[in-house]
């Protein structure tokens, strides 16, 4: 059920996505006059397809979800009745054409800002960025960082919740820069803190380790370790586990809460495990081995198929949910797609120069395991996802690279300066060097995706 769970908001996630970016430059080629012969999400054998329209375009959803194309009338393609030379997209002028090109990734961008917009007015819901510890003689140590301590500013921007919070430190680790952190302690006096961020390695980072790295753990509610639902077949339902059974101690360590027992679980994959248990107030041993799952990041974890009793009560006065009326959650939306795409663009020059791994490429696999994920969370999750997919979806197509959105546009500027169309033998020539630009990145993505399965 989960791997059709993954593969189902895979197929949504994509199917989404393309259809908005194809919708781009459906819409502005027929605005400029441009008569479009074929509309398809997807390549290959067609799955579905109808005529509708007074051009009687094709609508086409196709075997293979990797992309798609808009089709248009073109006379490098085809022969074009006199009636129809009007209306194909090679006469149209250049300001149109580049719109009509550029309108794909624009629309990603649009689609990224209405992502973002729903999630600010649904909310986002999250811990409040409270310090529950700080490791001796760590960066958060150095900076003046103190056990409750709560993180309200980052470089004069609020930060609600962790998840804001680590945005923004994410921007100042990639930038090598000193964050302004202002912190309010358990008295209400506030301190401005600098925040060193320039000696974080980004690969370090991007395998998820910021808060390790600077020595800050954040404060977390205290829940009973007591199980809930048990999987049947799995780990804890072999073992004997059962839902109101509270974990007292695993191999002679007392577990103090059910964060502490989920990080036992999973620093475990396939070891045996001594579980103390209490069960209806008497004492019992079980013996319980994780099984191995590859998680997000593609390190493997312990996973037993237990989870926490769903009538348990957390304590909210830890939580904050970060929500804005219509017209500022869209200000917002805005902001935050450009904050992502600075971000994403900033990645891209640091792999670039060598700066950054090209492990931190992701290919459809590890694509697929968020969309998996984010969808289990929730809407606004999933919303999440997809709006840094497509913006970067929208900044790969904008790659100078033959073949894409970019690369027509490029071909596009050396028309304005020279006066005259790139010649065929060029545009060729380009195609074949894109092609195997294309082929080689997507096969290092897939490799990273692979390398993140084998652990």
């Amino acid at each position: 059920m989960a791997a059709l769970q993954m593969i189902c908001a895979f197929i949504v996630a994509l199917g989404v996505l393309i259809t908005f970016h194809e919708l781009g430059h459906f819409l502005v080629a027929r605005r400029c006059g441009v008569k479009v012969l074929q509309f398809s999400v997807g390549f290959g054998r067609p799955l579905w397809s109808r005529k509708y329209g007074p051009d009687n375009t094709e609508f086409v959803i196709g075997a293979f979800p990797l992309g798609g194309y808009v089709k248009m009338l073109d006379e490098r393609e085809g022969f074009v009745a006199g009636t129809e030379r009007a209306r194909a997209f090679n006469n149209k002028s250049l300001g149109e054409r580049v719109a009509i090109v550029a309108a794909g990734p624009i629309f990603n961008f649009i689609f990224a800002v209405l992502a973002y917009w729903i999630v600010y007015i649904i909310g986002i819901t999250g811990l409040k960025p409270v310090i529950g510890s700080v490791q001796e003689g760590s960066p958060a140590v150095h900076a003046g960082f103190q056990v409750d301590d709560e993180i309200t500013e980052i470089n004069g921007r609020a930060t609600p919740t962790w998840n804001s919070a680590l945005e923004l430190l994410v921007a100042g680790v990639i930038d090598h820069s000193t964050a302004a952190v202002r912190v309010k302690d358990v008295q209400g006096l506030e301190r401005l803190l600098a925040v060193e961020l320039s000696a974080i390695p980004i690969d370090s980072m991007a395998e998820g380790n910021l808060l390790n790295l600077l020595g800050v753990e954040p404060a977390r509610p205290s829940i009973p370790a007591v199980i809930g639902a048990v999987t049947q077949q799995g780990a804890a339902w072999q073992a004997g586990l059962a839902q109101g059974d509270r974990i007292a101690a695993v191999d002679g360590v007392i577990v103090r809460d059910w964060q502490h027992w989920v990080e036992i679980v999973r620093a475990a994959p396939e070891v045996p495990l001594s579980v103390s248990i209490s069960r209806a107030g008497e004492a019992m041993e079980l013996t319980m081995t994780p099984e191995a799952k590859v998680s997000g990041q593609g390190s493997i974890i312990g996973f037993i198929g237990a989870g926490l009793d769903p009538g348990y009560e957390v304590d909210q006065s830890l939580f904050a949910t970060e929500s804005y009326p219509a017209h500022t959650a869209l200000a917002k939306g805005a902001g935050k797609t450009l904050d992502m795409t600075v971000v994403t663009l900033q990645i891209l020059w640091r792999m670039v120069t060598g700066q950054a791994s090209l492990k931190n490429l992701s290919g459809p696999v590890s694509i697929a395991q968020y969309a998996g994920q984010t969808a289990q969370l929730g809407i606004v999750a999933f919303l999440g996802f997809l709006a840094i997919v497509s913006i970067s979806l929208a900044i790969l197509n904008l790659l100078p690279v033959p073949l894409l959105d970019g690369g027509h546009l490029f071909y596009y500027f050396i028309e304005f300066l020279k006066g005259s169309p790139v010649s065929d033998s060029t545009q060729m020539l380009g195609q074949r060097i894109g092609l195997v630009l294309l082929f080689s990145l997507m096969a290092l993505a897939i490799f990273n995706d692979l390398v993140r399965l084998a652990g």
